[in-house]
């Protein structure tokens, strides 16, 4: 039985249950990268090494590469050569949260707690009362580095309102330092002790960290119809997950050449680092998209010139989940343009460019929605309320392609646990599908 108009279909609940399956094997963004080269390798592409030399049989077909948290991948059509223009998707694998101190050793009142640092910009509130999972990468003595990821091992307890009568008068006020280290167990647990357990090292092996705490709570759909979806790291793993799917249903397909000229080289780049402005080797500020394309192109023939040609011909598309319209919070939105869950990914504009969504591209991303008879909507700022930033300014800065932003809506983005409509992974996947074919 139905409750509302808008329960999800079955192929839409199918797909936002695979996304859920995808954000619970990414914990973090090295996760991330690794689950989307998982799937990708699953469905036959083929890693590449960035220490080796690339010829055109090398990167013709379907190939990845992995930088720590970031991946690109791609699938190249038969005959693809130098004039080959490129059609690439775009997202990041961070999200906001909590991160392991080098030295994590914390600890009062008979207690041990593991030292946090902030991550990005989480709802810090949502992060106390749950159970928390650590995950991330180790770098060993011998240079090599796994993945570890924990079940649910730690808390942040909320101070009880017997002891801060004001606090549901006067809100809360959490200091980063003093009310987010979250405890681990009594006085005497050695953090870095159970974290080489759980990676299968031994801790005097454990040289460095990057470690991140996760939501323990599993990805789960509710509402009347279960017409939506409560999950971590939504933003931006809806993105990550749809750009994956639909790279491997386009690779699977037929892409025949167009009147514009031959088919496109559909690539896929997920970059790290976006939460914390994206200036590191794998993220969107730093080389590794440009490295790869310059790369490719040179493995099939071309020069310099051929390049700038190509690029210049060539489409990004940045993924980024963005904010549906609060239904407890209406003054905080445009009054015109007013973005709801289930109506489809949205257009991301802003004059201030803190989008790079264009005139050029909202007319290429249209299209693509079009031909996948996916509904699509828009997105702008109360002028009163700064909106953020993607990847994608970055990537047209850096690369001089026109770049169109969009994004899954949400609510509760950057909480602990964010929701998002149970329909609309499936269309983003679709959308995303529609414009990598070109």
């Amino acid at each position: 039985m139905s409750f509302s108009a808008a329960a999800p279909s079955p192929r839409a609940r199918s797909a936002a249950l695979d996304l859920g399956a995808f954000v619970t094997a990414s914990p973090s963004s090295f996760h991330a990268a690794r689950e989307a080269a998982r799937r990708l390798a699953a469905a036959g592409f083929t890693e590449l090494s960035e220490t080796e030399a690339w010829t055109g049989e090398d990167v013709a077909g379907d190939r990845y590469v992995l930088r720590d948290g970031s991946l690109i991948a791609w699938s190249a059509p038969d005959g693809a050569d130098t004039a080959s223009p490129f059609r690439i998707v775009g997202s990041h694998t961070d999200s906001p949260g909590l991160k392991v101190k080098p030295d994590p050793r914390l600890g009062a009142e008979g207690l041990s707690q593991v030292g946090v640092e902030i991550y990005g910009g989480p709802l810090l509130n949502s992060w106390l009362d749950r159970e928390l999972r650590l995950a991330g990468r180790l770098a060993l003595a011998d240079g090599t580095t796994v993945l570890v990821d924990t079940p649910g091992l730690l808390r942040v307890p909320q101070l009880a309102v017997h002891l801060d009568r004001a606090v549901n008068k006067d809100g809360l006020v959490l200091d980063p330092q003093r009310h987010m280290q979250p405890i681990i167990g009594f006085a005497g647990a050695d953090v870095l002790e159970i974290l080489a357990h759980h990676a299968g090292v031994r801790r005097a092996d454990i040289v460095g960290l990057d470690v991140v705490t996760v939501d323990a709570q599993a990805p789960a759909l509710f509402g009347a119809d279960e017409e939506f979806l409560a999950s971590g790291r939504l933003d931006n793993l809806t993105s990550v997950h749809a750009e994956v799917e639909a790279l491997l249903a386009v690779a699977a397909g037929e892409r025949p050449a167009t009147a514009d000229g031959p088919a496109p080289i559909s690539l896929l780049v997920a970059n790290d680092h976006e939460e914390v402005g994206s200036a590191t080797r794998s993220g969107a500020a730093g080389p590794f998209l440009e490295d790869v394309l310059v790369r490719v192109h040179a493995a099939l023939g071309g020069d310099e010139a051929s390049r700038r040609r190509v690029l210049a011909s060539s489409l990004v598309l940045s993924a980024d989940a963005g904010h549906a319209a609060h239904p407890n919070y209406p003054e905080r939105h445009d009054p015109v343009t007013r973005p709801r869950l289930g109506e489809g990914p949205m257009l991301k504009i802003n004059a201030q460019q803190r989008y790079a969504t264009d005139a050029v591209g909202i007319a290429a991303f249209v299209a693509a929605c079009e031909k996948a008879g996916v509904p699509h909507q828009h997105f702008v700022s109360h002028n009163a309320m700064p909106c953020g930033s993607t990847i994608g300014p970055l990537t047209a800065t850096r690369l001089g392609m026109t770049t169109i932003d969009v994004g899954l809506t949400l609510l509760s983005m950057h909480s602990a646990r964010e929701m998002c409509a149970t329909a609309d992974p499936l269309l983003l996947q679709q959308a995303c599908a529609a414009f990598l074919r070109g």
